[in-house]
Parts: C-alpha cells; sequence; structure tokens
C-alpha cells in the first residue's frame, strides 16, 4: 500500500503542478476574454433564467429535466466534502490565502462552467432509449471530429474512475468521519445506511436523482449558509481583519503559529487552485453531463444557468466556510478537513458541530447521486446502454468501502483523477472556443433584436 500511495504521489505532484493550474487558470481567463467577462456581467440574467425555468418546459423543448433541476442535478454532485472538508483542507496546507486563490478559480471558473454548458446542449445526443446525452466526449467527437475521438475516449475512461472516488468514497469517508466523532455511529453502520438510501434513489435514473437534488439541494444550501451567516455575525468584529489576512497571505508566506505549520506562497496557490476545482467542479467537464439533459432548445440560456453553479458553489458557499474558519481562529488550531470546519462552528454555535455533521451528509449523499450520474454515463459512452444497470449496482455496493477507508489516500487519488481528467476537457474547451464565441454573439444579438421590436 506505501508503494501505490507513493506512486499516486508522485502522479499527483506532476498533475497539479504549474502547467496544470496554468490551465485551469489560463483557459477560464481565455473564456472570459473572448466572452467580454460577460458571465460576470450576466450574474443577474442567470438568475432569472434560473427561476423562470423551475417548471416543466414546452413540448417543444428537447431533453428530461427541467434547467433548474439540471443546475440542482449538477449543485448535488458540486456542493459536497469540498465546501466543508475541501475548503478547510486549503487553508490548513495553503494557509488564508489559499481562499483567495479559490475566489480566482471561481471567477475565471464561471466562464469554463458556462463554455461547458453551451457545447453540452449543442452537441449533445439520444441514447437507445431516447434519453439526451452529453458532456465533454460528445462535444468532442461532435465538435472537434473523428480525429478527435480518442480524447473523448480517454476523457470517458477518467471521468468513470473519477467517479468512484470524487464522487464515492470520499464523500462517504467524510460522512462517516463525521457522524463517528459527532454521534458515535460506526463507520461501517453510516457505509450501509448510504448504500440503502443512494440505491433507492439511483433505480429511477436521472429523473429520480434530479427530483431529489431539486428538493434537498437548495434547502440544505440555505440551511447552512444562515448558520455559516450566524458564525460570521459571532465574529463581526474579526471580518476586516480576515480579509486583510486573506489578502496578505495570497502574496506572501505565513509563518507557523499554532497548530498552524506555516506555508508557502506556491501553497496558497496550489492548494487553494486545487481545491477550488474540486469544489466548484470548473474546467473538470463533469457538470455538462448534467446539464445536457436539460430541457432546452438554447445552449446559451443553459451556459447562463450552469455558470450560477460556479458561483454558488465557491463565492458563496465555500467563502462562508473559509471566512468561519478564520474569523473564529479555528485555523491555528491544527485541526484539518471537516474537523476544521466543525471546531469554527461549535466556537460560535451552539450545536455548530453537530449542524456541520448534518450538513455534511446530506451534502455528501447529493453528492453521490450527482456523480453517479455523471460516471453513469462516461460507462455509457464507452460499452453502450446495457452497461446502465449493472453500473448502478457496482456504485451502490461501493459505498461502504469508502467509510472503511483511509481518508488520506482516497484524498490523494481523488485528487489526482481530478487534474487527469481535466485535461482533455480543457484541452476540448480551447478547441472549441470559437463555437461558444459565435453561439453567444448569435444569442444575444437575437435578444436585442427582440427587446427592440417589443
Amino acid at each position: 500500500m506505501e508503494q501505490v500511495t507513493a506512486f499516486v504521489n508522485t502522479v499527483n505532484g506532476i498533475v497539479w503542478g504549474v502547467p496544470m493550474l496554468v490551465m485551469i487558470l489560463g483557459v477560464g481567463l481565455f473564456l472570459s476574454i473572448g466572452l467580454k467577462l460577460m458571465p460576470i456581467l450576466k450574474l443577474g440574467t442567470g438568475f432569472k433564467l434560473l427561476w423562470s425555468g423551475r417548471g416543466e418546459s414546452g413540448k417543444d423543448e428537447k431533453g428530461e429535466i427541467s434547467p433548474f433541476n439540471a443546475l440542482m442535478t449538477s449543485l448535488s454532485a458540486t456542493i459536497g466534502t469540498g465546501n466543508i472538508a475541501g475548503v478547510a483542507t486549503a487553508i490548513f496546507l495553503g494557509g488564508p490565502g489559499a481562499l483567495f486563490w479559490m475566489w480566482c478559480t471561481a471567477l475565471v471558473g464561471m466562464a469554463t462552467k458556462f463554455a461547458e454548458a453551451v457545447l453540452a446542449v449543442k452537441f449533445r445526443e439520444k441514447d437507445g432509449n431516447g434519453n439526451h446525452v452529453g458532456g465533454p466526449m460528445y462535444y468532442i467527437k461532435n465538435g472537434l471530429g473523428s480525429k478527435w475521438a480518442w480524447l473523448g475516449t480517454a476523457f470517458a475512461v477518467l471521468g468513470s474512475l473519477a467517479g468512484f472516488g470524487i464522487g464515492n468514497t470520499v464523500q462517504t469517508n467524510s460522512v462517516a468521519d463525521a457522524m463517528s466523532s459527532n454521534f458515535g455511529v460506526p463507520n461501517w453502520v453510516t457505509g450501509l445506511v448510504l448504500m440503502v438510501l443512494v440505491g433507492a434513489v439511483l433505480m429511477g435514473g436521472i429523473k429520480r436523482i434530479a427530483d431529489v437534488a431539486g428538493k434537498l439541494v437548495p434547502l440544505m444550501t440555505l440551511f447552512y449558509i444562515t448558520a455559516g451567516l450566524a458564525v460570521l455575525v459571532v465574529y463581526a468584529d474579526q471580518i476586516p481583519a480576515a480579509f486583510q489576512l486573506i489578502v496578505h497571505s495570497a502574496f506572501n508566506p505565513v509563518a507557523a503559529q499554532g497548530g498552524f505549520a506555516g506555508a508557502a506562497v506556491w501553497a496558497a496557490i496550489r492548494f487553494g487552485v486545487a481545491r477550488g476545482v474540486f469544489s466548484n467542479e470548473a474546467g473538470l467537464g463533469s457538470a455538462p453531463i448534467a446539464h445536457a439533459a436539460a430541457q432546452t432548445n438554447e445552449p446559451v440560456k443553459q451556459g447562463l444557468v450552469a455558470m450560477l453553479g460556479t458561483f454558488i458553489d465557491t463565492i458563496i458557499v465555500c467563502s462562508i466556510t473559509g471566512l468561519a474558519i478564520i474569523v473564529s481562529g479555528a485555523w491555528t488550531s491544527g485541526e484539518n478537513g471537516a474537523a476544521l470546519t466543525s471546531f469554527a462552528f461549535s466556537h460560535a454555535l451552539p450545536m455548530g458541530n453537530y449542524i456541520v455533521a448534518i450538513a455534511l451528509a446530506v451534502f455528501a449523499f447529493t453528492t453521490i447521486l450527482g456523480w453517479s450520474f455523471y460516471s453513469e454515463k462516461c460507462m455509457q459512452y464507452l460499452f453502450g446502454d446495457k452497461v446502465v444497470k449493472p453500473f448502478r449496482l457496482v456504485w451502490t455496493l461501493v459505498v461502504p468501502i469508502g467509510a472503511v477507508s483511509s481518508l488520506e489516500f482516497i484524498w490523494l487519488l481523488a485528487d489526482t483523477l481530478n487534474a487527469m481528467m481535466a485535461i482533455p476537457n480543457l484541452i476540448a474547451l480551447a478547441l472549441l472556443s470559437p463555437v461558444v464565441f459565435a453561439l453567444t454573439r448569435e444569442y444575444f444579438a437575437k435578444q436585442k433584436a427582440q427587446a427592440l421590436e417589443n
């Protein structure tokens, strides 16, 4: 096991090196400039479209789930351990400055997520059951042509494997850890309960996943944000100093203090970007798989809804977690992961640790559901429709394994697969950017013309 860990560690150092960080931030920045900062400027438009896209669309709209539920399915996979344990790990390893680099990743990531969803809807197909399927493997195959088909296959292979890390075992592990430390529930019990719940939802396919996500995600996110804001109210006098510390630490090394071991600027950038991508998934190519099933005929409209996922996940939810950890002084406690977030909440709120444990359990549960759909579609792309039912069974059976496994190795493996999965997608986004820019120009020109007519 030590040799395997050492090997994965070596690969992780390569795939999360300077080239990968430049790729993630570079492609996002390139798309942001090409779109003339439209994702940031049209944030309000995105929220209006989200609100109007809550119900079923008209019969002429192609797709299986509403635009709202497509985003909720995407958010179900996005808002998870990354927002609670991931942010804490980034601060523990990279210092408060890691939060600044998470914000940077999110701001350019909005353009990345927009482009992913536009291409997913534009180049989607129908499977043997008449359901719409899409994502990087399809926009690579249909957008770049047969000579690039190998890149789409590479994404599907990595996506199907990555799901078992980032979307399954990592989530179960974090829940089991939180339930054990806060409620004394044995890890294997948590694993079995999650397995039964996941299996019950999964057998209903995307529509049932979307229905569950559409109800659970908004409620749980609101609950967690409210609790996080309560922590910030308690430490309101520390907020200005916290922002100053975050910005200063983003560009200057942080000395060791208390239980904090100290961090170089490179650590702040590396862990801020890595955990930012782990949390909001911009550039990974996972979210467009959900958005491809949305009931819409307009790729840009779904892109405007999709980019909200990055904003909600990182700019809102991750910021609240990170600020709570910093203003409470918990970041120097020596705690790490979900335990660090629990430490921060429990110091400000009665039963704060229980709030974090419940939020983590629900977020992780919905993440397992969302990622099951992503990995399933990757497997379906590789092996056809016949693989769907066996895959759902295997996915469900793997859930309890994460509950009783080593947290360090699982996080390391998930982090490594994340980066490898992003590479084919980022290449495709750069090559297909002219399509995104052209569709966006056409859409807004049409909107302008219609407004003048009215």
